[in-house]
């Protein structure tokens, strides 16, 4: 095998080595491609010192100076587009085209986005003025950020934090997940060749119960911006509750689709394709219940999947691959696992996993990969309606009327997203309201507006993330009051 690989540390502007590292998979052919340094809470003290160090000088430089050095970041990305792509694809199993239609261009986006808000909102203030007093407000950065982003979309919600962060004066300790790690090097060295000042941005690598415990439970890093998984949550509210830091918690997701007779019929399919499925659905807002009105259900089935078995599963690397890879060889089995209980409870595979076969190039015969799998016939409380699956498996179920189909729709712990699709504007009016979810898409699916609020309901997290709300987090309101 040749020489792997190795993903150091980036702490104060250099790439550090530690004491040890740790394999990194490539998901499509199951073989190691990289090692990445496995880092110990010392590492962690090491980069939140740095930043540290770094914040009183970055957190003076002029907004006007923070955009133009984001700005220049998001160029550099953006001249390296296939690259970037290419690492990030390598790393998660998505396809490479994919990576450069949707991750690269919102990393890319995500810089200049926050560039420019940033002009506008950080500065802004209120005034109060009365015959005793003069009371306005400013903003100020709250200090060392910890930044914690998971591996379905590395680069692209990496970035979502960092931008802001960086935007609003703050400096950065970030911790990618350690099974998608290897891509985030190439934006360390942009930052570099940009010219960001040493320490304002420090990526550690390690698993989140050594590294991120670290940066979760550090008394000098004030806020925590997580994405993830719900059950890791719960222990980062655990483990730093009594150190009253700051929290933005996006988690997991349910998310269903209410599909009614009225619908754009041929538009709703090729949608609901897309939203349950793309990524190879380890999207938090892919679509994995599906209800449909009786009237149009085994219409909608036929279609959907066909659609599904026509997909074409494989090597990333392939322009024609909508599916790529599952994170890991555990994933992968958990996936399958809900898959299997669902038959073995009595539901029906209509079509996917053990329905067909999965015909692989030679390279991927050890990757990790499921076919697009469509399951009906089953209740509402089976586990492959209940629980987050985060592969390309969804459940199809009809329903009958609104009341019914609000009450199953909302029946999940999670609260993340929904789509309803309807011409029926007044029933949009009723409905929407009514769902348990952060975001409601009517007739669409993923179309994102960045100065909107995202964020989600009950299990599906805390706060909201996107303009203003992100300004609102990285951020102390403070009011300054001046006697006259």
């Amino acid at each position: 095998m040749a020489s792997l690989d190795t993903i150091d540390n980036f702490i104060d502007g250099e790439f550090c080595t530690t004491d040890d590292y740790l394999e990194s998979y490539d998901p499509s052919t199951g073989q190691v491609w990289a090692k990445v340094a496995n880092s110990s809470p010392k590492d962690v003290d090491k980069a939140v010192q740095a930043a540290e160090k770094a914040f009183p000088l970055w957190s003076a430089t002029s907004v006007d100076q923070r955009s133009k050095l984001l700005l220049k970041i998001a160029d550099l990305i953006e001249a390296r587009l296939d690259e970037f792509a290419e690492v990030e694809s390598h790393d998660q199993g998505k396809p490479v085209a994919l990576a450069k239609k949707i991750d690269i261009p919102r990393l890319v986006h995500n810089f200049r986005y926050f560039a420019t808000y940033a002009l506008h909102d950080v500065n802004s203030s209120s005034i109060q003025i009365d015959a005793s007093a003069t009371n306005y407000t400013v903003k100020c950065p709250v200090g060392v950020a910890g930044l914690i982003s998971p591996w379905n979309l590395p680069l692209y919600l990496l970035s979502f934090k960092i931008a802001p962060a960086l935007a609003c004066g703050n400096t950065v300790v970030a911790k990618p997940s350690e099974m998608t790690s290897v891509s985030s090097r190439l934006l360390c060295r942009v930052f570099q060749e940009a010219g960001l000042p040493k320490g304002v941005v420090n990526i550690v690598y390690g698993y989140g119960w050594t590294a991120g415990q670290a940066l979760v439970e550090h008394p000098r890093v004030p806020l925590i911006s997580f994405t993830g998984g719900t059950a890791t949550a719960e222990v980062i509210r655990k483990s730093a509750a009594h150190l009253n830091k700051k929290f933005s918690l996006e988690l997991g997701g349910k998310n269903p689709a209410i599909i009614f007779e009225d619908c754009n019929f041929e538009k709703c399919v090729e949608t609901t394709i897309r939203s349950s499925f793309i990524n190879q659905g380890e999207v938090c807002l892919c679509t994995s219940r599906i209800f449909v009105q009786r009237g149009i259900y085994e219409k909608f089935l036929e279609a959907f999947v066909a659609k599904t078995r026509s997909l074409i599963v494989g090597d990333p690397k392939d322009a024609n691959t909508f599916c790529g890879a599952l994170i890991s060889k555990q994933h992968r089995d958990k996936v399958i696992g809900f898959i299997d209980e669902a038959k073995k409870g009595g539901a029906t595979l209509r079509c996917g996993h053990s329905v067909e076969p999965l015909e692989l190039p030679d390279r991927c015969q050890n990757g990790y990969f499921v076919r697009p799998t469509v399951i009906t016939d089953l209740p509402d409380t089976a586990p492959a309606m209940t629980d987050e699956i985060f592969g390309p498996v969804t459940c199809v179920v009809p329903f009958d009327d609104e009341e019914e189909v609000i009450a199953r729709a909302n029946s999940a712990r999670y609260g993340l997203s929904a789509t309803l699709w309807t011409e029926n504007v007044s029933r949009v009016h009723r409905i929407a309201p009514k769902l348990d979810a952060g975001t409601v898409w009517v007739n669409c699916w993923l179309v994102r507006d960045l100065n909107m609020p995202f964020g989600g309901m009950k299990d599906s997290g805390t706060g909201r993330e996107g303009g203003k709300y992100s300004t609102e987090f990285f951020t102390e309101e403070k009011t300054i009051c001046i006697q006259h």
